[in-house]
């Protein structure tokens, strides 16, 4: 699990908020459970580094705030449309028992064996992330669907995914459909035209002596 570094907040002006983020900070809120509402600001540079990690969104991490470590998910990022920098976090408390709503990226394994794939097939992703309900406590960083002996024709359903304990799909009542692999679209290139013949020793366009 990653950790950082966090502070609280005293900011009550957008003077002072904006404030903060001139000196290399990012403003933040902890919220959810029993506790009140935490306004906290972290270190630019150090909440970069873990956004940058894979599945930044989909994965705990422990807020060190004032001697005391808290396990949070990140909720949500809100970037300056100029520079696409961070400008503010959302974090969401990790209350043992509590279940969460939220996408899991899909990983796709042994491409390079599926059979369909090597006759030409092409992979269909038709979802990239899935939305599950999980425990707070055991939440999947991705799920990962394995393309070994799929042909051309195949579906990978929401069924065919082994899911962890406690962890469901939410959307329920229909097996939906992750990705499939489809047959390759082939493109017939019209014919080319049969070049007019002419005299022999004549230019075309000229009449011969």
């Amino acid at each position: 699990m990653n950790s950082i570094e966090a502070n609280i907040r005293n900011t009550n002006t957008k003077g002072e908020v904006n404030s903060l983020r001139i000196n290399g900070n990012v403003p933040a809120v902890v919220y959810g459970g029993s506790e009140k509402n935490q306004k906290i600001y972290l270190s630019k540079k150090n909440i970069k580094n873990l956004i940058e990690k894979e599945n930044f969104l989909s994965n705990i991490i422990s807020i060190n705030l004032d001697g005391k470590s808290e396990n949070v998910l990140p909720k949500e990022i809100v970037w300056d449309p100029i520079t696409d920098e961070p400008i503010h976090i959302d974090f969401l408390r990790i209350v043992k028992g509590a279940k969460v709503i939220l996408e899991i990226p899909v990983k796709f394994i042994n491409i390079e064996k599926s059979p369909g794939l090597k006759r030409g097939g092409v992979l269909n992703i038709v979802r990239r992330k899935v939305e599950l309900k999980c425990p707070a406590e055991n939440i999947p960083t991705e799920l990962v669907v394995d393309l070994d002996n799929l042909d051309i024709g195949s579906s990978i359903k929401i069924s065919s995914i082994k899911l962890p304990e406690n962890v469901t799909p939410t959307i329920q009542g229909r097996d939906f459909v992750v990705a499939t692999v489809a047959a390759p679209t082939i493109i017939k290139e019209p014919e080319k035209p049969a070049e007019e013949t002419t005299e022999e020793g004549a230019e075309p366009g000229t009449e011969g002596a």
